[in-house]
């Protein structure tokens, strides 16, 4: 068959987009609409896609940009900078706040500072966690976890609970006794609900430990009234592209240490000590936000409440209108919690799953009357133009951490199968949330009209 760009053609009852990049001749296929199916009649793809989180410009960002631009600061310092930190700071609660050029980065020093005032100093090229194990959320983006690896720790992966898709205080608890040598904790709030923070912490002073609260979806999401990033000894913000508020890039990094902060300010600039020439007594790194990225924040940070309550009301709508299909949206605590709502997700009902397995890379289903599976609704939110995930792949699952420890609320989560003995009550709850759910798109700029029709293609797919 001759392929051509953007040529249509039919492949057992499906119809493809076929497009081919003429620089290198490869091809890509999407399912835009499914022939012959009845769960799909009346159906028409969406003219432009509905994104599952993308940036919401005001207007005001270009404003700050330009006035950066126009006073020639356009580096690691100015305005904006100290705006950000400033605003930031006030918002959370935080004593200080330091701007970093990537949640990832916020993320790195805080668990570098953690780590030193633990371990002390490193040696250059030795990380400050060399030997050292660090208990860490599993279920979350692999940036949470991976600069435990930067410093040269091992991340034990703590398993989840339902309640709220975050860190088991159980399992936790279960760790200190397998591992009552470690002394640092990385917690992660999933899709902008807050944890068992309180609970976590708890454990945490029990053990003499220090946590890094890793708040990169949770911006303004409040646990008993006060925000996510600010129980730990280290929070952090994320202004990724997909995030609340977004700088296109950019973290920052939270405390309610002077000395940390000015520590961690230094680190971002390559550590230059106080001298007239380039002098450097300690490891330093590129890190600080430019003041163009904080141009964009500053223009943003006046709309947060503005998207928590669009992120919000989405969440609801997409709550009411699966009513009846075995389905939950992912929970969180009322009573305790105030989530942001950043991501609305759901999660199939067990005995509503219809087959479908993964391998890495890709995923097979077949569809059953009053059954569906991820898969199944993704490739048919995908066939009307709209972006869905999967669940974050649990840490303990990837390839690069299946070695690592994995503790659930039973004990050690590996080797858990026996060719003798059935295995009963163990639970791997990241796995299975990981296997039955997924993220719905949730771009703050989606109409009420267009969420209706996900909401009808999802229920078709139980059909």
């Amino acid at each position: 068959m001759e392929f051509r760009k953007n040529s249509a053609v039919s492949f057992d009852g499906y119809q493809r987009r076929v497009v081919v990049d003429p620089a290198n001749c490869a091809v890509s296929a999407t399912y835009d609409y499914i022939l012959n199916d009845p769960r799909f009649e009346g159906i028409t793809p969406f003219e432009n896609k509905i994104w599952l989180s993308s940036p919401t410009m005001h207007g005001d960002e270009q404003k700050w940009v330009d006035e950066a631009i126009q006073t020639n600061w356009v580096s690691t310092v100015g305005a904006n900078i100290n705006e950000v930190e400033r605003i930031t700071a006030e918002m959370t609660g935080s004593k200080y706040a330091v701007a970093l050029s990537a949640g990832t980065a916020a993320l790195h020093l805080g668990i570098k500072l953690c780590a030193e005032k633990l371990y002390g100093q490193p040696k250059a090229g030795h990380g400050s966690l060399e030997g050292k194990k660090v208990f860490a959320s599993d279920m979350t983006f692999d940036a949470t976890v991976n600069p435990i690896a930067y410093e040269g720790g091992e991340a034990v992966f703590i398993d989840t609970e339902y309640d709220t898709w975050n860190m088991d205080p159980t399992a936790l608890e279960k760790a200190f006794e397998l591992y009552p040598e470690v002394r640092l904790i990385v917690v992660a709030h999933l899709y902008g609900t807050p944890g068992k923070i309180d609970e976590i912490k708890a454990i945490a002073d029990k053990h003499n430990a220090l946590i890094v609260e890793d708040a990169a979806e949770s911006f303004c999401a409040t646990y008993k009234g006060k925000q996510t990033g600010t129980f730990g000894d280290v929070g952090v913000l994320s202004w990724n592209g997909n995030k609340i508020i977004t700088g296109s890039s950019g973290g920052m990094l939270l405390t309610d240490s002077e000395e940390w902060a000015n520590k961690a300010r230094k680190w971002s600039t390559q550590s230059r000590e106080d001298a007239a020439w380039y002098q450097h007594e300690e490891l330093g790194y590129n890190y600080r936000m430019s003041n163009i990225v904080a141009g964009v924040v500053r223009g943003q940070l006046p709309y947060t409440m503005e998207h928590v309550a669009q992120k919000k009301a989405i969440y609801e709508r997409y709550k009411e209108g699966l009513k009846g299909l075995p389905v939950k949206m992912n929970p969180f605590d009322s009573e305790t919690s105030e989530p942001n709502c950043w991501l609305s997700c759901l999660l199939i009902d067990e005995e509503a799953m219809a087959p479908f397995v993964r391998g890495e890379k890709e995923s097979l289903y077949r569809s059953e009357p009053g059954k569906s599976s991820p898969t199944e609704i993704l490739d048919a939110l995908a066939a009307i133009n709209a972006e869905g995930r999967p669940i974050w792949k649990p840490m303990h699952m990837q390839p690069i951490y299946r070695s690592n420890p994995f503790i659930t609320a039973h004990g050690s989560g590996r080797a858990r199968s026996n060719a003798y003995i059935s295995e009963n009550g163990a639970v791997d709850v990241g796995a299975d949330i990981f296997n039955r759910g997924i993220c719905l798109p949730s771009d703050n700029k989606i109409t009420p009209e267009q969420q209706d029709i996900i909401i009808d293609v999802i229920q078709r797919c139980f059909r």
